[in-house]
């Protein structure tokens, strides 16, 4: 979730709205969002999918490079 965190953050900021409606507008309690936007290791997958969807945007599957 290191990645996700400021984004989040950002998308928030760009809209102009304080956390309180982001967590209404996405339908997720306030602390959920002050923990995404803190970088909490573990949170629920479909409440990301909430906020993020919110701002257009979906969890994908990214294929990372192993290495030998």
């Amino acid at each position: 979730m290191n990645n996700l965190s400021p984004f989040i953050r950002f998308q928030r900021k760009k809209l102009g709205i304080t956390q309180e409606e982001l967590a209404t507008k996405a339908g997720v309690g306030i602390r959920f969002i002050r923990e995404l936007e803190q970088g909490k290791p573990s949170l629920q997958l479909n409440k990301v999918e909430q906020v993020l969807h919110l701002f257009g945007f979906q969890l994908t599957p990214n294929k990372q490079k192993l290495d030998p």
